[in-house]
């Protein structure tokens, strides 16, 4: 599943699955291009672990729920690397509130960044991404269980996977596939600790899952072995969705 000589986009990439995407893609041979909003000092820390591996990987800031740093971060990426092959949106934020308690600030962060930044990244890569390329978004196996306080968030990732089906008909002439990876309890910062057991209870393994299995996935979508598979949402959640 070799990835050398291509260039690969991952939004979010500064930490948790974001950044063991960039690592894993990286590990194939893409150049990556490790999107951050605010956490630079994480973001350069992704870029060194990957050049120290012998791959390599630049930094750039952008706000993906505003339309100009989503075009800038593309054009950055241009200009280093070249055109990009493959294309990652996994940015995204996590609220847990009852619908009674969501205020119209927490609903508009939620949507702004996962509805809104994620459409704008999906519609830069249409734009951008070379033909027969790859483009991925992350959803969450979430949006096929009954999550009490989760509405604004899995209604914000319900939009990504409307978002992914219809991409994937609009760049099928391109060669173009384009996939959402929905991970299920995954051991990240963004896990609430009183999920953990619950999650692991969940799944057959009797444990969470990993970053890196769930990287492990979306690599796989990211090869050319995986041509053959467009609009779908892969379910990464150790057998609970």
């Amino acid at each position: 599943m070799s990835l050398q000589g291509k260039t690969a986009i991952v939004t979010g990439g500064s930490r948790g699955i974001g950044r063991a995407i960039a690592e894993t893609l990286a590990q194939r041979g893409a150049s990556v291009v490790v999107n951050y909003t605010l956490s630079s000092s994480a973001a350069s820390e992704v870029v060194q672990a990957i050049v120290k591996a012998g791959g390599k990987a630049i930094a750039v800031q952008a706000d993906v729920s505003k339309p100009a740093d989503v075009k800038r971060l593309f054009a950055e990426t241009e200009k280093v690397f070249g055109k990009p092959a493959v294309v990652v949106a996994n940015a995204g934020v996590y609220a847990q509130k009852a619908i009674a308690e969501t205020t119209d600030e927490d609903f508009d962060n939620i949507f702004s960044v996962n509805a809104k930044g994620t459409f704008f990244t999906l519609r830069e890569a249409a734009r951008q991404v070379q033909d027969g390329g790859r483009i991925v978004a992350i959803s969450t196996g979430g949006t096929k269980l009954f999550m009490p306080g989760g509405a604004a968030y899995l209604g914000s990732k319900g939009a990504v996977e409307q978002f992914v089906r219809t991409l994937a008909y609009e760049l099928a002439q391109r060669q173009i596939t384009v996939n959402a990876v929905s991970p299920g309890f995954t051991e990240t910062d963004m896990l609430p600790d009183k999920f953990r057991d619950f999650g692991a209870g969940m799944s057959p393994f009797k444990r969470v899952g990993t970053a890196q299995e769930v990287a492990e996935v979306v690599a796989f979508l990211a090869s050319s072995e995986a041509g053959w598979l467009t609009g779908q949402n892969v379910q990464a959640g150790g057998g609970i969705a």
